[in-house]
């Protein structure tokens, strides 16, 4: 016998209960509402529902489901027992637990003394397990006031919002390299520039592509459109909209790796993150874990699939980098993100909508940060050294005054510092120098210091002294007159070409459009490169666009877990056990009344004697003649008239209906094929 005629012989033999927590441990095949118990087996011998099944197991039943998949058909209780050294009684017990949990999520079963393992399955584990993984001690849990972790939580929130605002100002002054992601190298640039720590740069880069505010283009990593209105969104929309993408973001934490710069799918990721939350919530209103490595330990024994490799630690800190953890309890803010707010709407008015990707909830996430965040701040203290200190997160007017005028910004305690090349860069832009020190004063909450002033001067009598004029291209020629005869020309007059030497025009087109327009006035230019040597013009092969990658839809569980069909609830599972279970036993004969006898039997005669009456009036007058009730019936009289008769039918023999009919109930016969239509008697 085969391994899946193995499991179908193994269900059949269990009852409703047995059947019902099959499917409940196995959603993902219960959602395929599945006809029998043979496709039930197929369902749950499918490789995609294998990995969903053995990624919810805890290490110990992952080294036993280890042993029973290396045993292959030599697999038994006592072997399996032998090989994981169950020699103590506590081990013993272990291996009953364990195997009992296999058989309940239908990944091994009994069968002639053995155990079977499922169809497909692999060895787990690189190594052979030497024992039953014991489980970690449960962290232990203090007593705690539950404002202590909301109030821990404000200063790592705040620095996040603030971390995102500076690396989109970032993104905006500095070019960053992208491809497929943004590289180790250029993750490590940008936290030298912004003094943060390469994870959480790498935290910032994923949540501001996940709200759409950076994304690749051309191989650059670029502020979207949105951002402007992000960034000029109050501080707790901002962020609202970080905290509701987080549990959304694809990449794995703890993993040197490149940034992630697609938004995932609508409904992917976050099995980690997600459950990370979720084992917090356990707590009292009133308590905190002791130890965090007690937690992190825990979770990586409950489900290694998800939490192993350190993905647990680094889960945690991303956690407590938004505020949704602290002191070892939930936050506020990180019990309404895994309640799900209170939907998502634009949490900035409208305007943030299109910043925020309309991530953040006007009820539920964006009501609750703002008891995470400071007010955004509308002044700073300049300072005579040359350095301008923030108390709390700037406002759009603050933020972009200081980026514009700041040499370099970041760091903590909101501190950006003031230099020749931040002033240069303003005086590039545009800005003269009394409205660019007005504009500092109005942004100073003590006036602009005397220092500041002097910098701001003495660049501005610099600036300017060298000028750069642009040339798209030159033409040259060894024949000066000819050279003057070009500059001449009034048909080139749009090239505006001016002499930089006897045998050198400036042209402000480009290359191509300098030689069409040399060419359309009867010259034959030729092209070279910088160096002097002849350019051949090829022309450039028509490419098409390809067209955008299309993601997978479905349903996705709060592992991030695909799912086919609709959720199932408990009334639905146990209807679905008790139809598997009756499709599987020996149905008894069903012996009707002896008048629903007689009517099925009418029925079928009067249907077959009848080519015109419907199926209605077909019952209609099969009623009649078991309960001898009156009807009215419209005879054939001739080809194309008919005599209506009301008739209560007694007999039917042979294709003739006798029947009592007229004030004295006289017997009449009549044939069913002459009847045309049966109708109702209508009451006076």
């Amino acid at each position: 016998m085969g391994r899946k005629a193995a499991l179908v012989a193994w269900l059949r033999e269990l009852d409703v209960q047995g059947i019902r927590d099959v499917l409940s441990s196995r959603e993902d095949a219960a959602r395929t509402r599945p006809h029998s118990l043979r496709a039930l087996a197929d369902e749950l011998t499918t490789t995609a529902s294998l990995r969903i099944a053995v990624e919810g197991l805890d290490q110990g039943a992952r080294d036993v489901l280890d042993a029973v998949a290396r045993l292959g058909g030599r697999a038994d209780v006592e072997a399996v027992a032998e090989q994981l050294r169950c020699n103590g009684k506590a081990a013993r017990a272990e291996l009953k637990r364990v195997l009992a949990q296999l058989r309940a999520r239908a990944l091994v079963w009994p069968a002639g003394g053995g155990v079977v393992g499922s169809p497909g399955l692999r060895p787990l584990l690189d190594e052979p397990a030497r024992r039953i993984t014991p489980a970690p001690r449960l962290p232990r849990r203090t007593a705690q006031h539950r404002g202590y972790a909301d109030r821990a939580g404000i200063a790592p929130a705040t620095s996040t919002v603030d971390g995102t605002t500076r690396l989109l100002a970032f993104c905006d002054l500095e070019p960053v390299a992208c491809r497929s992601g943004l590289g180790l190298r250029e993750l490590r640039r940008i936290a030298g520039v912004l003094r943060a720590e390469e994870a959480r740069v790498r935290l910032w880069v994923e949540l501001a592509v996940e709200v759409r505010l950076l994304a690749a283009e051309g191989g650059w990593l670029l502020p979207t459109t949105r951002s402007d209105a992000w960034r000029a969104a109050p501080t707790a929309d901002r962020l609202a909209a970080l905290v509701e993408a987080w549990p959304r973001l694809a990449g794995v934490p703890g993993r040197q790796r490149q940034a992630v710069v697609e938004p995932s799918p609508s409904d992917g990721g976050g099995r980690a993150r997600r459950g990370v939350l979720a084992r917090y919530a356990e707590l009292g209103p009133d308590e905190a874990f002791e130890h965090r490595h007690e937690v992190v330990a825990e979770l990586a024994w409950s489900r290694p699939a998800v939490w192993g490799a350190g993905v647990a630690e680094a889960v945690l800190v991303e956690a407590e980098s938004l505020g949704l953890v602290a002191l070892g309890a939930l936050t506020s803010l990180g019990r309404v993100l895994l309640e799900g707010g209170a939907g998502t709407a634009a949490g900035t008015g409208g305007a943030a909508a299109a910043g925020a990707g309309g991530a953040a909830g006007t009820g539920g996430v964006a009501a609750v940060a703002g008891r995470f965040v400071p007010p955004s701040v509308s002044t700073a203290d300049l300072r005579p050294d040359l350095t301008a200190v923030v108390e709390g997160l700037p406002d759009r007017e603050l933020s972009a005054v200081l980026e514009l005028v700041a040499e370099e910004a970041g760091g903590s305690g909101g501190v950006w510092r003031f230099g020749g090349a931040g002033v240069r860069r303003a005086l590039d832009l545009g800005h003269e120098p009394d409205a660019l020190l007005a504009r500092l004063g109005a942004v100073a909450a003590h006036g602009v210091p005397a220092a500041l002033a002097d910098l701001v001067r003495e660049v501005a009598r610099q600036h300017g002294r060298i000028t750069v004029v642009p040339v798209a291209c030159c033409v040259r020629t060894a024949d000066p007159v000819l050279l003057a005869e070009i500059a001449a020309r009034r048909s080139l007059a749009s090239l505006g070409l001016r002499p930089l030497g006897p045998t050198v025009l400036a042209s402000t087109k480009p290359v191509a459009e300098t030689l069409a327009l040399l060419r359309a006035a009867g010259y034959a230019p030729a092209s070279a490169g910088a160096d002097g040597a002849p350019v051949v013009a090829r022309v450039p092969r028509q490419r098409a666009t390809p067209p955008p990658v299309r993601r997978g839809g479905g349903v996705v569980d709060g592992w991030g877990n695909g799912r086919r069909g609709e959720p199932l609830g408990e009334q639905d599972l146990s209807r679905l056990a008790v139809a598997l279970v009756d499709r599987e036993r020996p149905r008894q004969w069903y012996v009707p009344p002896c008048a629903e006898s007689r009517r099925m039997g009418a029925v079928r005669l009067l249907r077959d004697q009848s080519l015109v009456l419907r199926d209605s009036e077909v019952l209609l007058l099969a009623e009649a003649l078991v309960t001898r009730t009156s009807v009215e019936v419209a005879v054939a009289n001739g080809p194309r008239t008919a005599v209506k008769h009301v008739i209560t039918p007694v007999d039917h023999a042979s294709g003739n209906l006798t029947a009592t009919c007229g004030p004295r109930g006289e017997a009449r016969e009549f044939l069913v094929s002459d009847i045309r239509s049966v109708r109702v008697v209508a009451r006076a």
